[in-house]
């Protein structure tokens, strides 16, 4: 994992979209009170809240999502684009970051920013970051399905492990400041989910607007959007032959790729490292629940 990558506190990032100075220039932001930041591991929704958030603080004007690109619209604050962009977005400016809790930059903690953190499947993660790796020339190649089993449970991956990032954002001291949302539940009922993010960050949204957002943050929808469809992105870079950048989007494909000995032997991995962490998921059907 040399040449692709570059270690940042013993986590692998990609170098197409980290350098040294976008680390430092991430250690080193300010903070306002009013940002907002959606938190994920990889492959967990980021693209989706991207879309999402925009329409919410500014009142469901659709002209963002539809002419800027989702990188220059909602930047990853870790990344070589925010030193570039963020000065250009009004506030209240929002971000994303695949950084767990304790290298968030130290204005983060003294802020009362908001954060809505997104947890997905682990298992769908991994599917979805096998795909990926496929199609992106800037990753290592994933191997066999089996062999990326293991690299992902060893975290091995970008951003290292699943479990420590997951265990990183609970039972911080956010208090209210923090909102806990699954991929799964934005699935299932994603109008709930965003008027619950429109309460969450004080944005009144008429009846009218919420179906319009919620209409327009359908993963059918997204995939026609070249401004989040990562479609701009040149072939050499992401190749689209080899897979889509939005796939599917939907919940439980990991029982169209795991065998049951993969089932058994991921579900124990990760239960075995949830334990204490008095977190519970809705993926009760993979036994995934923490205990």
């Amino acid at each position: 994992m040399e040449c692709n990558y570059l270690n940042y506190h013993g986590l692998p990032l990609p170098r197409i979209a980290h350098s040294e100075d976008s680390l430092k220039y991430f250690e080193n932001f300010q903070v306002n009170d009013d940002d907002v930041f959606a938190i994920t591991y990889p492959k967990s929704g980021t693209t989706w809240m991207q879309e999402i958030l925009p329409l919410i603080l500014n009142g469901g004007d659709f002209t963002p999502v539809q002419t800027i690109p989702n990188w220059d619209r909602v930047p990853w604050l870790e990344e070589t684009r925010a030193a570039l962009v963020m000065d250009t977005i009004a506030p209240p400016r929002v971000m994303v970051s695949h950084m767990p809790y304790n290298l968030m930059p130290p204005s983060f903690y003294s802020s009362k920013a908001k954060v809505i953190y997104v947890a997905r499947n682990p298992k769908d993660v991994m599917v979805s970051s096998f795909y990926f790796h496929q199609m992106a020339s800037f990753l290592d190649d994933p191997g066999t399905f089996e062999e990326f089993i293991d690299k992902f449970l060893e975290g091995k991956v970008l951003f290292g492990k699943w479990t420590n990032h997951v265990r990183s954002w609970r039972n911080t001291d956010l208090g209210d400041r923090i909102l806990y949302v699954t991929y799964e539940e934005m699935v299932e009922d994603l109008k709930g989910v965003v008027r619950r993010f429109a309460d969450f960050l004080g944005q009144k949204m008429s009846e009218e607007t919420l179906e319009q957002v919620v209409s327009h943050c359908t993963f059918n929808t997204m995939k026609t959007n070249a401004m989040s469809n990562y479609s701009l992105v040149p072939q050499e870079v992401l190749d689209k032959t080899k897979s889509a950048f939005l796939r599917k989007g939907i919940s439980g494909d990991w029982k169209n790729h795991f065998n049951p000995e993969h089932e058994k032997k991921f579900t124990a991995v990760i239960k075995e490292e949830m334990k204490g962490s008095n977190t519970q998921f809705p993926w009760d059907d993979d036994q995934l629940e923490a205990v």
